[in-house]
């Protein structure tokens, strides 16, 4: 008895005793179930990258929100110290000497004058710190 070539199609009319347990078409699905795990292991790689990519985006525009907050401050505080410079120039032939007080602006900034006579200045040398909402800027004039 000639049996025909080896095909799916003909692997269901052999005897029992020549079929083999693992044919070609338990292969073909196992083939079939290891392309789908790998499929499903592809999507999930993408996603964690797409997320690792969203959240790495995220923490990059939330560090320039806060840059971008507190130069709004920093304007502030350096009008402040400016402010400072211009309450010593009115009195500048006889400014007070050393620390000045910490004064209160109406918008809620503060400065602090310090004024220093000689050195490396001909006549004073006038340092005006300003704050406003934990930033601080200084001014520093000499004359």
């Amino acid at each position: 008895m000639k049996y025909p070539i080896f095909n799916i199609k003909h692997q269901r009319g052999l005897p029992a005793s020549l079929r083999q347990p693992d044919s070609l078409t338990a292969v073909m699905a196992a083939g079939e179930a290891l392309q789908a795990g790998a499929s499903l292991y592809f999507a999930l790689m993408v996603m964690t990258i797409m997320l690792a990519i969203a959240l790495g985006l995220s923490s990059i525009f939330i560090g320039q929100i806060k840059t971008i907050k507190q130069l709004g401050n920093s304007v502030i505080a350096l009008y402040a110290a400016d402010t400072g410079i211009e309450k010593i120039l009115l009195v500048r032939n006889n400014p007070p000497l050393g620390l000045g007080p910490v004064v209160a602006l109406g918008n809620g900034a503060t400065y602090q004058v310090i004024v220093t006579e000689g050195g490396e200045c001909l006549h004073y040398c006038i340092k005006s710190v300003g704050s406003y909402l934990g930033t601080k800027r200084a001014v520093e004039i000499s004359y």
